[in-house]
């Protein structure tokens, strides 16, 4: 086809993005990011991109956690010193400071050489391609999978199962996976599941299907648990918070703490949180109206 063509101009467009596509190669990692995602680029592929989260929470900001915190930081530390350390399952009530105390531990420990790698549940199959390009590095590495849980049918499971199994190409000694999920039981089970039968479908012995789908948040050497607050915490929480951002408590903040978590249904590190950036902002706000308008207030 010569250039006179009138689809020519079409057909080269087409032709130079198919040329940008096959030589399309992954950028280069920024090594001195505190933490990264790993984005899926097709055909099975991936590559890091470099995360600068703000230092926006503590360790000592996430209340109520006191246990769960220290076995995280001990497990962490003992990592960080190149000593052997655990795969760590965070399990439990929603907004209880899992998903915060990854953060926290990165805030705390990235001077110590510490970053983490969020890794979404569909690409844990990507997993064999993540660790080849950590194993080298003199940073330890964190691979976090938030919110972690699987359907029935799901099989992206067998990639996390074989990581921490311990297979000699996913588990260098510079990477621990960290996950978070709202169920300790990872993998959905069926009522029939519990049958006592070795007859369903195809599965000769179901039993042993049920043991696998159980077993995998065994395979996590740290299992930590997490409750939802009382009310003496939760307003622990909730004055920690307010004082921080710079507000001020009283017994009419206290109350006002209690009807918020009573309207969201749920007493919690998180609302805690919550309530505490809305009645902060509250305060401040009215506090410059005062100043501002002497005469309305």
């Amino acid at each position: 086809m010569n250039d006179a063509h009138p689809l020519y101009p079409l057909l080269a467009r087409m032709s130079a993005a198919l040329e940008r596509l096959a030589g399309d190669e992954a950028p280069p990692t920024d090594w001195s990011a505190p933490a990264y995602a790993w984005v899926r680029t097709g055909h099975g592929s991936g590559h890091l991109r470099s995360l600068h989260p703000g230092d926006d929470v503590s360790l000592d900001d996430l209340q109520g956690i006191a246990a769960q915190k220290a076995a995280l930081v001990q497990n962490t530390r003992q990592f960080l010193a190149g000593l052997p350390a655990n795969h760590v399952l965070l399990t439990g009530a929603r907004g209880t400071g899992k998903s915060s105390l990854l953060r926290a531990l990165l805030h705390a420990y990235h001077s110590a050489g510490l970053r983490i790698i969020e890794v979404d549940k569909n690409d844990l199959a990507h997993l064999g391609q993540i660790t080849p390009l950590l194993q080298d590095r003199p940073e330890r590495f964190i691979i976090f999978c938030d919110d972690l849980s699987f359907a029935e049918h799901d099989h992206a499971y067998r990639a996390l199962k074989v990581a921490l199994d311990g297979s000699l190409h996913t588990s260098p000694a510079n990477v621990l996976i960290y996950a978070t999920s709202n169920r300790r039981h990872l993998v959905s089970e069926r009522m029939r599941d519990n049958l006592d039968t070795r007859h369903e479908g195809d599965e000769v012995r179901p039993a042993d299907s049920v043991e696998e789908k159980i077993s995998l948040s065994d395979r996590f050497g740290l299992l930590l648990t997490f409750y939802p607050q009382n009310q003496d915490v939760y307003l622990a929480a909730a004055q920690h918070w307010l004082q921080r951002l710079g507000g001020h408590w009283d017994e009419a903040s206290q109350r006002e703490a209690l009807r918020f978590a009573l309207a969201r249904g749920s007493r919690s590190g998180r609302s805690a949180r919550q309530f505490a950036q809305a009645h902060a902002g509250a305060q401040a706000l009215a506090m410059t109206r005062q100043n501002d308008e002497p005469g309305l207030y």
